[in-house]
Formats: structure tokens, C-alpha cells, sequence
């Protein structure tokens, strides 16, 4: 459904106060997070996995890295409302941690444990969709998706990747920024942003997928595999 309310809703700026955001391909995103959702963090940035031991349908060959190494799956798209068509909007989007801990994988109970408090937090970083600033009926037009969106971490990458730590709990936040043409407008910066949460988009920051379940749903699921899958036949 439609994500109405953002935070701080109140005494915002009528370019924002009305904007809507609907998370695409909401089912998908449940379905992963009913299972506990896993995203890859690399070193090179990459959001899958290189699958060293290959995939079914390869004949244990590995995984082409341009294959799917490069992005984000599900990806995060969102459909816009109650924009100001005539208006100038940035999108972007930080991700936060959902507690203080990390956490490990228990294999004999498939299952996430704590262990321990979290690692200090990674430099923060927000990324920006790559067509902004654009007008609002340009937003409103079409699907807006973050598929150029990579994750590392490497605490020292200087790509513009977002920088997380490895086995903690992440919450995406989506923003809708509108670009105030008036000369004081940082005097009104917090005025003019409206964020958006969408439970079902946690997951945890991993190196390699730890619950085999989630490695069968992406493959499953992810139109970029479809290849890869067993016994699937050629179109």
C-alpha cells in the first residue's frame, strides 16, 4: 500500500507534505523478510555473491560477474505521489542500523543469535538517485528505482559506495527532498524532506548468504538468473 505518512510529517513544506511512496514488488520484499533477508557486502561493492561453488545449470561453473554481482536484489523501487509536478525534487537514500549488536548465523538451528554489541558505526553515506534533481512530475511518471545502488565494507572505499558492517541488521530509508529555490533555503532544510521506512526492506549485511533459503529465493526469483536455474528450459 501507500506509505502516506513520513517522518515528521508535520510543519513541512506543501511540496512535500502530501507526497506518497509505494514500495514495488511489495510481496517479494515480504517473502525474503519472512525468511530473514540477507544482502552481500563486498569488498568491490557488489550486492550478490561471486557463488564460487557455482549454480545449478552452470555445471558448477562460477557465476559470470556481470551476471548477478553488480545489483541489488529485490531491487528498491518505489511509485511517487502527491509530488508538485512543476516543482524540483531530490531522491536518495541512508540506510540506519535496527539495533546495537551484531550477530551470527546458527547453522543447526537456522536461525540469527546476537553476539555481541555492533562494531562501530561505518562512515555514513547516503546515495542519490542518479536523475535528480528533476521535476515532480517527472518522479511521478514512472517507477523509481535505485538499481545503480551498491553496498560495501570496505571502510575505505572512496567509489561512493554506502558503507556497512558486516553481520548487522540494516532499515533502507528512502527521502524526498525538495530543491527550495528561495536564496535563505537552509534556514529551511528541515522543512523540505520527507523520509520514508519500509519494514519489510530490512535485512542483514552479510559476506557470504548464510541461510541457504534466501540463496534458492534469489535464484528463483531474480529474472537475471533465470539461466542459472535447474532443469529451466530455453525459451
Amino acid at each position: 500500500g501507500w506509505a502516506g505518512e513520513g517522518l515528521g510529517a508535520s510543519g513541512k513544506n506543501q511540496r512535500v507534505c502530501h507526497a506518497a511512496a509505494r514500495l514495488e514488488m511489495g510481496s517479494l520484499w515480504k517473502e525474503f523478510n519472512r525468511l530473514g533477508t540477507e544482502m552481500i557486502v563486498t569488498k568491490a561493492g557488489r550486492w550478490e555473491q561471486e557463488w564460487p561453488g557455482g549454480l545449478p545449470g552452470l555445471g558448477g561453473n562460477p557465476l559470470p560477474s556481470h551476471s548477478l554481482c553488480r545489483r541489488m536484489f529485490p531491487t528498491f523501487q518505489v511509485k511517487l505521489s502527491g509530488l508538485d509536478p512543476s516543482a524540483d525534487y531530490v531522491l536518495l537514500m541512508d540506510f540506519i542500523p535496527l539495533d546495537d549488536k551484531r550477530y551470527r548465523y546458527a547453522f543447526h538451528s537456522s536461525s540469527w543469535l546476537a553476539a555481541g554489541r555492533a562494531e562501530p558505526a561505518a562512515p555514513g553515506r547516503v546515495h542519490f538517485h542518479p536523475d535528480s534533481p528533476a521535476k515532480g512530475a517527472q518522479w511521478m511518471r514512472q517507477i523509481v528505482s535505485f538499481d545503480k545502488l551498491k553496498l560495501t565494507n570496505n571502510l575505505l572505499d572512496d567509489n561512493g559506495h554506502i558503507i556497512l558492517n558486516s553481520m548487522h541488521r540494516y532499515q533502507p530509508r528512502f527521502h524526498v527532498v525538495f530543491v527550495d529555490p528561495r536564496r535563505d533555503s537552509e534556514r529551511f532544510a528541515h522543512q523540505n524532506f520527507k523520509s520514508f521506512s519500509f519494514p519489510e526492506t530490512q535485512f542483514m549485511a552479510v559476506t557470504a548468504y548464510q541461510n541457504h533459503r534466501i540463496t534458492q529465493l534469489k535464484i528463483a526469483s531474480n529474472p537475471f538468473a533465470k539461466g542459472f536455474r535447474d532443469g529451466d528450459p530455453e525459451p
